[in-house]
């Protein structure tokens, strides 16, 4: 199979990813993509993908991905993982409405309450129709990166 992204490492790349490798400390991912970078090398071992994929315990399309990040933006960005291009779910609290979230929280109770919870604050949230829904969780976690 003829490969598109052909890997190339010069003899300081190729110390760094030995040394990664032999020294087998921080993230066990980075240590697989070294290995792989170092078994792609045309002009060292040149493994193909299937037995990288085989050898190292991982999907087949992994070292195509590595070796495609490696030649198009280079080391740092093989050896790290692929980036999101979008959250996974949108968030519930965008800028606006955790500012309004702050607003009430520092706002006087309601009537009968000595301080707002996090249960109150998720309601009024829902009665304000800021949110369809939210849990006091959520709520939490918000307040906690303003205080």
């Amino acid at each position: 199979m003829n490969k598109k992204y052909i890997v190339r490492l010069t003899a300081e790349e190729r110390g760094q990813l030995e040394v990664l490798v032999k020294r087998g400390k921080g993230q066990a991912y980075r240590i697989k993509h070294a290995n792989i970078l170092l078994k792609a090398d045309a002009d060292g071992p040149g493994w193909s993908d299937e037995r990288m994929a085989e050898a190292f315990g991982c999907h087949l399309n992994t070292p195509k991905n590595i070796r495609q990040r490696f030649v198009e933006e280079g080391l740092a960005s093989a050896l790290a993982r692929k980036p999101q291009e979008r959250p996974s779910r949108e968030r519930l609290l965008d800028g606006e409405k955790q500012a309004r979230l702050i607003a009430l929280s520092c706002s006087t109770p309601p009537p009968g309450r000595a301080r707002w919870t996090l249960y109150l604050l998720a309601g009024r949230l829902v009665e304000m129709r800021l949110v369809k829904s939210i849990s006091h969780e959520t709520v939490r976690q918000a307040l906690k990166k303003t205080s």
